[in-house]
């Protein structure tokens, strides 16, 4: 069995049943996306507890900056429209303008960049790289001490994580890794 923790940055839980139990992967990948609006922690926790929808994301980010954990790290999220995808990352919601291009605000993108930094140290990991190019990210295998960013876009037909985060994930990658 692979060892799980959860963000100690984490500051209000509600887990949804909305997932798939325990992964069958270690995590080896993080998916930022926009939440097409602006959330509080509850009102996400609040979204993600009504099972018909089928969604649910690891972690959000609020419109304060406030972090929230609607499924444990040990279990896959339903949350990127692919299941191969969901059973190596780690998702994360965060509150976005509720129109494109989806930006969000600096609090926000912040508190993105900490939880990263975070969830790469927890699973041993020292460098966080974008390729920017779906075929490559998908076939390429993590070294130890890689972790990937992944986008919703690439397994559905979705503008997620939004244009203004798209052009944002080289920024978050080098970030991250520099932090590390």
């Amino acid at each position: 069995m692979m060892d799980y923790t959860n963000s100690s940055m984490v500051v209000y839980t509600k887990l949804s049943p909305n997932h798939s139990g325990l992964r069958t992967h270690r995590i080896d990948r993080i998916m930022p996306h926009c939440a097409s609006g602006q959330w509080t922690a509850e009102g996400l926790g609040e979204l993600f507890e009504d099972s018909s929808i089928e969604a649910s994301s690891n972690y959000g980010i609020d419109r304060d900056g406030r972090i929230g954990m609607y499924v444990e790290e040990k279990n896959r999220s339903w949350c990127s429209s692919s299941n191969a995808n969901d059973q190596r990352a780690v998702t994360i919601e965060c509150a976005s303008d509720p129109r494109k291009p989806f930006a969000f605000s600096d609090v926000v993108y912040q508190r993105l960049i900490e939880l990263c930094i975070d969830i790469c140290k927890r699973n041993g990991k020292n460098r966080l790289i974008w390729f920017g190019d779906k075929d490559q990210t998908l076939n390429y295998r993590p070294k130890s001490g890689e972790m990937i960013l992944t986008v919703h876009r690439w397994f559905a037909d979705k503008a997620c994580p939004g244009s203004w985060m798209y052009a944002r994930m080289q920024d978050l990658a080098q970030k991250v890794t520099k932090a590390l």
